[in-house]
């Protein structure tokens, strides 16, 4: 088995998307590589940090195709380690999960996530493991695309600055443990 994760943060590239609901991906992999004193460094289809921790390694991709081409950048850097499937892992927001959950998963549907559906689309694939961050419903309807692209509430932000710190704790886990012990510890858990 391989020691090698390929760990894709989900999330829209420019100043105004910082610190919303859909960049959740992005700011988890910001949280789990500062923990590691690595940096990202541009590269193509998006940024890039290498985590050495033998016998592990990560490769933390950060795309810069924007949420609904994310497939393009993936499937690149994916193609390019020549990994397993099942050694990657990819962070989404998931408006079906109120804010206090996240759900580890093997496969599965989009969910309506336009991120997913280009992975799976360009993969032809839905059998990849992703990580689901709840982000909750809390809007009117029609005003989804506001909410999603909208900041953290004063309420939301220390849950969620809580549950990014767990993500990092699941990233640590995840090679160590294996998907299917990650998923154990990590799914029931709420905050």
């Amino acid at each position: 088995m391989s020691n090698h994760w390929l760990i894709v943060g989900i999330g829209n590239i420019g100043l105004q998307y910082n610190q919303t609901r859909h960049n959740i991906g992005f700011d988890v992999l910001d949280d789990f590589v500062n923990s590691k004193h690595a940096t990202f460094k541009n590269q193509k289809l998006g940024a890039l940090a290498e985590i050495n921790e033998p016998p592990y390694k990560y490769t933390c991709l950060k795309p810069d195709t924007f949420v609904n081409l994310s497939g393009l950048s993936f499937a690149f850097h994916f193609s390019k380690l020549k990994i397993p499937l099942e050694n990657t892992l990819t962070i989404i927001d998931d408006l079906s999960l109120n804010i206090e959950t996240l759900k580890l998963r093997i496969g599965g549907g989009s969910g309506g996530h336009n991120g997913l559906k280009n992975i799976e689309a360009v993969l032809k694939n839905q059998q990849y493991p992703r990580l689901r961050f709840g982000i909750g419903q809390n809007f009117q309807k029609g005003e989804q695309v506001e909410y999603v692209l909208g900041k953290w509430t004063e309420t939301e932000k220390p849950i969620v600055d809580k549950k990014i710190k767990m993500c990092s704790n699941l990233l640590n886990d995840l090679p160590r443990l294996g998907i299917i012990n990650t998923m154990n510890k990590y799914n029931n858990l709420k905050l």
